[in-house]
Formats: structure tokens, C-alpha cells, sequence
């Protein structure tokens, strides 16, 4: 199996970072999908792409399946193929800015959830504090919107779980090209009539296979690396930085200026984050013994 010792000596925060900074562009880029597909096209299109390269790419059908770890893959796969679908979903209904705060209570109940201290109590209250900061909770928007982005958020929290399952196993990034294909036929019925729009332009098919590659790929096969290296609680307080990063990625190429509110915002997060460095979730020391080499 291919090992990457160069990432393993990469510390798991800016190696995150890489992958949510990836995650962002590739949310730029399917902005213009939405205009030639509906969203629940947009979701399939970009899973089923995703997973394709990932399994030519690692040759995963040279490897030895057992039923366990397909059944692992197959679970993490729906989660994070149902997460992609519940926030497309959302987002065309609700306002972006209040589509993601209302998702962000999967990771934030997940790193609750494994909170032991009051340390890392503290750093939690942070995140959570910047995350409503820079996401501008409102009132507004509809009760189906909202119910898809509590459905996101349900799913994000399983993607986490699940991840660090399939991680730590012996399929890892083989599993999660496989999850992703089991989760693309998982919600096909949903998005099925869209592909192909996708199909009939080289353009949009481009289009979709490059938000794959960065909103799926690059992100999702990170976090494998960065989940068999941390803790499901770092890992959850870890991903509070994406609100931050979207407003940054937003300045860099679409030279959208952060207000006050949203530096304060990235200010909180930032902090939560270093605060809760040294912070050791439960089960810390076994998971840092328990490392391999990054595949």
C-alpha cells in the first residue's frame, strides 16, 4: 500500500486546514452548477464522481474485503452522501449563513459529547460562540428549510463518528472511496433525473467532477488522515473552523470583505482552537499509541 510519510509528519491542524480551504473552492465552483442542475443533482453527481476517482486512483478492487469493514464503509458513506444531499437541500431554501449555523449542531453535539474537562468545556463554548457569530443566526426562513439543515447536522455528527470507525480500520482511504459509491446509490433516487444534465454538457460535467475532486475528495481524504491522528472530540472542534474559513476563502477569490462581526467571529474560533490544543479528549493517549503510518 502507498504511504505518504510526508503527511504523517504534518501536524493535523494545517493539514485540516488544506482540506477546508479545498472544500470552500470547490463550493465556489458549484455555485454555477446550481443554475444547470437542481441540487439534489448537484449532491449525486459530485458523491458518485468523488468516489470514482478514489477508487481508480487507490486501485481499492485489489484490495481484501472483509463483510465488517464494507459494512463500516457502506454506513460512513450514506452519512456523508445524505450530509451533501440534507445541505444542498437547505441552502435552497435558507439563506447560506443560517443553512450552515443550523448544521453546525452535529459537530458542535459531537464534541459535547466527548468534553471531559472544563478546559475543554471552555474551548467549546468558543467555537460554538464564533460559529453563531460569523453564521448570523436568524429568525427567517422556512420550517422545511430548517428541518433539512437539522438533517445535515444529524448526518454531519454520524460522518464524524463513522469516519474515525473507518479510519482507524484496515480499509481507511479505500473505504472511503467505496462508502462514497455506496452512498451515491444511496440517495440516486433522489437526484437520478439530473445526471443527465451533466451527461449532455462537457461543460457542467466539468464543472461537477471538479467540485467532487475539491469539495470530496481532498477535504474527505484529509480528514481520513487527520481522524487516525486525533480524537472524535478534537476532531468535532476541529471543524468549527470552517465558518472561518469560508469568510476567508470569500475575500481571497470573490473579494468579499469580512465585517466587524465576522472577524470577531474568526477571532473566537481561532482562540477556541488553540485553547483546546492541549486539551485530552477521552481516549487520547490510546488513539496517539494506537497511529500508523498515513496511507
Amino acid at each position: 500500500m502507498t504511504r505518504l510519510p510526508r503527511l504523517e509528519s504534518v501536524a493535523p491542524e494545517p493539514l485540516f486546514m488544506v482540506g477546508a480551504v479545498s472544500q470552500y473552492l470547490g463550493a465556489a465552483v458549484a455555485v454555477h452548477l446550481f443554475d444547470e442542475m437542481a441540487p439534489a443533482g448537484v449532491a449525486l453527481v459530485r458523491v458518485l464522481g468523488a468516489a470514482v476517482m478514489i477508487i481508480v486512483l487507490r486501485r481499492s478492487w485489489q484490495r481484501r474485503w472483509q463483510a465488517n469493514d464494507l459494512a463500516w464503509a457502506a454506513a460512513f458513506g450514506t452519512a456523508l452522501a445524505a450530509m451533501n444531499l440534507s445541505i444542498y437541500l437547505a441552502i435552497d431554501e435558507l439563506p447560506l449563513g443560517n443553512a450552515v449555523a443550523i448544521e453546525f449542531t452535529g459537530p458542535i453535539l459531537v464534541a459535547a459529547v466527548g468534553t471531559r474537562t472544563l478546559r475543554s468545556g471552555a474551548a467549546l463554548l468558543l467555537a460554538a460562540g464564533g460559529v453563531v457569530v460569523l453564521a448570523g443566526v436568524e429568525a427567517d426562513g422556512t420550517m422545511r428549510g430548517v428541518a433539512f439543515a437539522l438533517l445535515a447536522g444529524m448526518f454531519w455528527a454520524g460522518y464524524i463518528v463513522l469516519g474515525h470507525r473507518v479510519a482507524r480500520g484496515p480499509a481507511a482511504v479505500d473505504g472511503l472511496g467505496l462508502g462514497m459509491l455506496a452512498g451515491a446509490a444511496a440517495i440516486s433516487g433522489f437526484g437520478a433525473t439530473e445526471v443527465g444534465s451533466a451527461l449532455d454538457s462537457p461543460v457542467v460535467l466539468l464543472l461537477a467532477l471538479a467540485t467532487g475532486l475539491l469539495s470530496n475528495v481532498i477535504p474527505y481524504w484529509i480528514d481520513q488522515l487527520v481522524m487516525r491522528r486525533i480524537t472524535q472530540h478534537r476532531f468535532a472542534l476541529l471543524q468549527a473552523m470552517l465558518p472561518a474559513t469560508a469568510v476567508l476563502v470569500g475575500l481571497a477569490v470573490l473579494l468579499q470583505v469580512p465585517s466587524t462581526r465576522e472577524l470577531f467571529g474568526i477571532a473566537l474560533v481561532i482562540a477556541a482552537i488553540v485553547f483546546g490544543r492541549s486539551v485530552k479528549g477521552p481516549g487520547g493517549t490510546a488513539a496517539r499509541a494506537g497511529v500508523r503510518a498515513t496511507d
